[in-house]
């Protein structure tokens, strides 16, 4: 692989409408921002300086045009994206106070899940170091299915990452149960929240899970667990780094942040493009503390609104 080979990021934006602080007597109010699990990690990657490709299906209606503007002016590569038909995904969220937020899902026959083979096989013709996908696009149909049958046709020649992020409001929890050893046979990375965990392998603790995932043949396992920092397992090898002192304001993008992080520091250490044979433990510690410093900068504003890697100096 090259210098400026991309990493390609696969999924979904979704317009992020924050329900705003009202007395009982006021209207509604609903703060629009882009986002989107997959968008978001794509926006932060490239705002760390990483060359970033984004496979996504746009809509031309007035969030895909807002989720276009966002990407691009962030440095993101949309020649690849596909100009969709359909509507955008829409997600309400109410934040409480602890900055936790709890959403309901627009999401029926949207343009993010109409994905065939042909569109998935001319948005990555082109050479990738990563192909980072996950979310609902690799679990929603008639989508998914094709996003599954890409990641066996490319991983030979592209490190595969998978970030389920679990959405129970939207599929049921055993939707990604029963795909999620097809995942780990195909990925070379896979990272999940607490949350995730708690919905994929409940009762398990994050050791017991990775042992898990790494027989079912993932070789690298990350689980980000809050304020108690993060867990990594390389083939057994356990890592573990601290989340830093942080106000949080809320926690809207932090995990899909945190994942650009740590695929950026990987490949600013040349360690993808292939199977992770030759990747360190001590590159992927420095990868975690580099995602964890990410996610920090993320949760201290509202919204997902990633750092500049000026503002990480």
């Amino acid at each position: 692989m090259t210098a400026d080979t991309p990493i390609a990021v696969l999924g979904e934006c979704v317009a992020d409408a924050f329900v705003a602080p009202r007395s009982d007597a006021a209207p509604l109010t609903l703060d629009v921002f882009p986002g989107g699990g997959p968008a978001n990690t794509a926006v932060a990657l490239a705002r760390l300086g990483t060359p970033t490709r984004f496979l996504g299906r746009l809509s031309h209606d007035v969030f895909g045009k807002l989720f276009s503007a966002r990407l691009a002016e962030s440095g993101v590569d949309l020649s690849h994206a596909v100009h969709a038909a359909e509507p955008s995904t829409l997600a309400v969220a109410d934040v409480a106070e602890d900055g936790s937020a709890d959403y309901a899902f627009h999401a029926q026959q949207t343009a993010d899940w109409q994905w065939t083979d042909g569109e998935l096989a001319a948005a990555t013709a082109d050479p990738l170091s990563c192909l980072h996908t996950g979310s609902l696009a690799l679990v929603q149909r008639p989508g998914g299915p094709a996003v599954e049958r890409l990641l066996a046709a490319i991983r030979e020649r592209a490190t595969i990452s998978i970030d389920p992020n679990v959405r129970p409001l939207l599929v049921d929890p055993a939707v990604y149960r029963e795909a999620l050893p097809r995942w780990c046979a195909a990925a070379d990375i896979l990272r999940l929240s607490d949350d995730d965990l708690a919905h994929l392998r409940p009762g398990a603790t994050p050791e017991e899970a990775a042992d898990a995932f790494h027989t079912d043949g993932v070789p690298l396992v990350v689980v980000t667990l809050g304020a108690e920092g993060v867990l990594a397992s390389l083939d057994g090898q356990r890592l573990r780094v601290p989340t830093p002192p942080t106000r949080v304001v809320d926690t809207v993008g932090a995990g899909d942040s945190f994942m650009a992080g740590f695929l950026h520091a990987l490949r600013t250490a040349r360690a993808l493009g292939g199977r992770l044979e030759d990747v360190t433990a001590q590159q992927v510690t420095e990868a975690l503390e580099f995602g964890v410093r990410v996610a920090a900068a993320v949760v201290s504003v509202r919204g997902a609104n990633p750092p500049w890697a000026k503002d990480l100096d």
